[in-house]
């Protein structure tokens, strides 16, 4: 494989990084505010459920159909999870923990007759980041943009059934470009490395996230490894050397909690 066709490749895997992670960072350091970090695992879950159940009543993988389905189940996952919120609040964390397990056996029961089961299983998960389609990024890159104008235009205003929402669209269109662990790490891992700013914090987890992506695919590139997992470490990597930058000027911690 000779530069020119890395580049055409690695070049919309990095483009498709760096939009998750302008979506996924702001949105994450409300979900670690809110205490219910495993809510994009579960929704994430819930979407690629939908995702499996239109390719089991034989709809094309890139039709408008499958994302009619997946936004569809992903939305019914967030507005479940905003009533039990207001009707559970004590136990959210919980609750989000039921609903992913639920998703992902019926993921898993969805692809039981499935001759291709695993494949798609571990396309769900690992994603494929390094066959992002560029046609496929614009579509992307547009809802992005109005997340982000919602998010950042409407602010506190936008209550739980507003945030919910925006996170089940932004999490719908994220599993299907990188993957269910990519999108969790880009959620978490960097506002995790950087709660501790005071100031200039979402361009520095923005970095993180945009470094750990460019890290990781030159890494998976040139050692040959499925570029998913290699990126997910690389994003914990850079985390823990920022945590470890910023703890010394935020009063000494050492630890992530």
């Amino acid at each position: 494989m000779n530069v020119a066709l890395d580049l055409s490749i690695l070049l919309p895997a990095l483009a498709a990084g760096l939009l998750v992670t302008a979506t996924h960072v702001p949105l994450g350091m409300q979900v670690l505010a809110r205490g219910i970090v495993f809510i994009d695992l579960a929704i994430a879950q819930i979407a690629g459920c939908g995702v499996l159940l239109a390719d089991r009543f034989g709809f094309e993988a890139e039709g408008i159909a499958v994302q009619v389905s997946a936004l569809a189940a992903a939305l019914a996952g967030a507005l479940l999870l905003t009533w039990t919120e207001r009707i559970w609040p004590d136990v959210q964390e919980a609750v989000i923990g039921v609903v992913f397990v639920l998703g992902a056996t019926g993921s898993v029961l969805l692809l039981a007759s499935n001759a291709h089961g695993s494949e798609h299983l571990r396309d769900l998960l690992v994603g494929q980041i390094l066959w992002a389609q560029p046609g496929r990024l614009v579509w992307a890159a547009v809802i992005y943009a109005g997340i982000l104008a919602a998010w950042f235009g409407a602010g506190k205003r936008i209550g739980r059934v507003g945030f919910y929402v925006l996170f089940a669209l932004a999490v719908t269109i994220s599993v299907q470009l990188v993957g269910l662990y990519l999108v969790f790490a880009t959620l978490i891992v960097p506002p995790l490395a950087t709660r501790r700013l005071a100031r200039g914090r979402l361009a520095v987890a923005w970095g993180l996230g945009a470094g750990g992506y460019a890290a990781g695919l030159v890494v998976a590139t040139l050692a040959d490894l499925p570029p998913g997992p290699v990126i997910v470490w690389a994003l914990v990597v850079l985390a823990l050397a920022a945590h470890w930058g910023i703890a010394p000027r935020a009063g000494g911690a050492h630890d992530l909690q």
